[in-house]
């Protein structure tokens, strides 16, 4: 345990997802008028949090070992991996799932049918993606410069 409280390059990646974390819970606080702290546990929304951590990972490896390390090229590969799952696949589920609940609303409208809907808010937009990963890189990077 000792070991993994001494890594920085987790703690930086960790204090990453943990600040956007935070910042969604303020920016749907902002955008909602009221304060709802299950959004910081569910998928979607602005900034990404996914994002967020594997910039931050990326940045904080690229910080210890060096931009030519191999280490740092499997993070930005790994990074470049998720936020594409976050704004394309994941995404165009949850449009997916909108369009179904909308043709299901339609279809059998006035009659019984279950009330269970698809989850819509699954990916990410792409500004919801960059704006995670610049929250990454900047934690990390103040991670690096201030808290260590």
């Amino acid at each position: 345990m000792q070991a993994l409280l001494q890594n920085d390059v987790l703690l930086a990646a960790l204090s990453s997802w943990l600040l956007a974390q935070i910042l969604k819970v303020i920016i749907h606080r902002a955008i909602a008028g009221h304060w709802d702290f299950g959004v910081a546990w569910s998928t979607g929304g602005m900034p990404s949090t996914h994002s967020a951590i594997v910039a931050g990972l990326a940045t904080s490896v690229a910080l210890q070992h060096g931009l030519h390390d191999t280490r740092f090229a499997i993070t930005v590969v790994f990074a470049g991996i998720v936020m594409y799952d976050a704004a394309g696949i994941r995404r165009a589920a949850g449009l997916h799932a909108h369009i179904l609940n909308q043709i299901l609303a339609e279809l059998f409208e006035g009659h019984p049918l279950s009330q269970a809907r698809l989850r819509e808010l699954l990916g990410h937009t792409p500004l919801q993606v960059l704006v995670g990963a610049l929250i990454g890189i900047a934690s990390a990077w103040g991670y690096w410069h201030w808290l260590r």
